[in-house]
């Protein structure tokens, strides 16, 4: 490997309107871009600090800075995998490597990971947290979609819900509670959920309390989100839960991405495949890994107002393979 040199920095995009989840409402995201170089050839990617697993933007910016002698004395993606832990610097990191290497060797990422070329992707589309009669007009000016997504994980969801249900009668709905339900929430919400054809249930109990789902019935299959990173997460997993959730800001990228994707599916788990509030350079590498995915939850472009040049195109929910000359 070529002896790189590293520049990182912070982006704001706004968010279209404000995009609200249990955890709080957002305008705008703050990303962190990350660009590897040896003079000739740059590849470049985008992660996304949360807060929820204790990160800020600065902080990601001093770990991924941390490495900085480590590129100088030719430190490759392989070697990053131990070097870093998963989580949002080591993501911005390892994508740009697989970028940097398919510009460098001339051959798209696809065919370096060994993966079949990536087609178009059916993306959900999220509806933000809202009082019911807001969420119901979402739902209607989005009933056209196929899949939908609904923030829930505050007290008066079976109204929300139900109210969605009203505004896209026909659409397949996934929640998401974001951890923020009880047990006994989870219990009474779950048979409701089904009774409305609810196709998923992402994450409805706090990671560090999902040792209750073992004693509960799941009418709806359950996704694991915050319980899932890793490799390492999947025996914590067993008997709570049906699907795990890959997102590259928790694995640590690609590589521990596609990893997990292979592994999940032989412990006999559904894949979803998801992102953070993010730019169309956060989608591309992710859109490798939700290829043949149950649900692809990739419509962080569709929630902002503004976007990278050559963005990944959505026509409806159907999104397209990056152009290579954002990604890949």
């Amino acid at each position: 490997m070529s002896k790189l040199t590293l520049t990182v920095c912070e982006e704001v995009f706004p968010v279209d309107g404000v995009f609200t989840i249990s955890r709080g409402s957002r305008t705008e995201i703050h990303a962190v871009t990350v660009m590897l170089s040896d003079g000739e050839t740059t590849g470049w990617a985008e992660c996304m600090p949360y807060a929820r697993y204790e990160e800020t933007v600065d902080g990601v910016i001093a770990t991924i800075r941390s490495v900085e002698a480590d590129l100088a004395h030719g430190m490759d993606r392989l070697a990053l995998q131990d070097r870093l832990p998963a989580g949002a610097a080591r993501n911005g990191l390892d994508c740009a490597f697989w970028d940097f290497e398919a510009k460098q060797s001339g051959r798209p990422v696809w065919q370096l990971a060994g993966l079949d070329e990536p087609g178009p992707l059916e993306t959900t589309y999220t509806l933000s947290l809202a009082a019911p009669e807001s969420m119901r007009a979402q739902a209607a000016k989005n009933a056209g979609r196929p899949l939908l997504k609904v923030k829930l994980g505050t007290d008066n969801d079976i109204a929300r819900i139900r109210s969605v249900r009203e505004g896209a009668p026909s659409a397949t709905i996934i929640v998401d509670a974001n951890e923020g339900w009880s047990a006994a929430q989870y219990s009474d919400m779950a048979p409701v959920l089904a009774e409305l054809g609810v196709a998923l249930i992402e994450q409805p109990l706090p990671a560090k309390a999902d040792g209750a789902l073992l004693g509960l019935d799941r009418p709806v299959p359950v996704c694991a989100d915050e319980s899932c990173h890793t490799r390492a997460s999947l025996p914590g997993l067993t008997g709570k839960y049906d699907f795990v959730n890959i997102k590259l800001d928790k694995t640590g990228g690609l590589t521990e991405a596609l990893a997990l994707k292979q592994a999940a599916q032989k412990a006999g788990l559904g894949i979803m495949v998801g992102c953070m509030l993010g730019t169309s350079l956060a989608m591309a590498p992710a859109m490798l890994v939700a290829q043949g995915a149950r649900v692809a939850d990739l419509d962080g472009p569709l929630l902002l107002a503004a976007d990278r040049e050559t963005p990944i195109r959505y026509v409806g929910a159907l999104m397209s393979p990056p152009d290579r000359r954002l990604w890949g």
